[in-house]
């Protein structure tokens, strides 16, 4: 299939998952739907050598990133869906269903790092990228970060907005992506 139609098929689908978001500028579902574009733009730029080599240094990379990536947003989803206490009362209209928690979710994944789903399309991202490393992927996957980092700090302003103090001390003891670092 020509990338240009599998990017289209791509976009639309991504439009589909992300309708209600792009509704409401400036919610954090809003600048995910731009990092899952970039995700998906890697994915096709990269798609005809995926796995070409597996055992070289890129491609080992970007299969640790690729399995990092799965691991976290499994975590990630189960956590919050076990001790999120999700309710439609926490709508705004841009949800999905695992993210209305109405309890502050602390431990676990989430007592290392506050955003492990965002983590998880971080090091998709750049597992992505590792396929084929390029100059247009490395701006790609810059957007895809930047996007990441943007919809970070609308989530915890959301949060903060719905949990109050609680999360503004979670965020002091919590680093956004990686655990000690960042």
């Amino acid at each position: 299939m020509n990338d240009s139609i599998l990017f289209l098929i791509g976009t639309l689908v991504v439009i589909w998952l992300s309708r209600k978001s792009l509704r409401k500028p400036g919610s954090h579902g809003f600048y995910r739907f731009f990092a899952w574009e970039a995700i998906l733009g890697l994915i096709v730029l990269n798609r005809g050598v995926w796995g070409n080599d597996p055992y070289s240094p890129h491609q080992f990379t970007s299969w640790m990133l690729m399995l990092l990536s799965i691991f976290l947003v499994i975590e990630g989803i189960r956590t919050l869906r076990r001790h999120g206490a999700a309710n439609a009362k926490r709508d705004d209209g841009t949800f999905y269903e695992f993210e209305k928690t109405t309890q502050l979710v602390s431990h676990g994944i989430f007592g290392h790092i506050r955003h492990p789903m965002y983590t998880s399309l971080l090091a998709l991202a750049w597992g992505a990228y590792f396929q084929d490393p390029s100059m247009i992927g490395t701006i790609i996957a810059g957007i895809a970060s930047f996007s990441l980092w943007l919809t970070a700090i609308t989530d915890e302003r959301e949060c903060l907005a719905y949990f109050g103090r609680p999360y503004a001390d979670y965020m002091q003891r919590t680093k956004r992506f990686i655990p000690f670092l960042l």
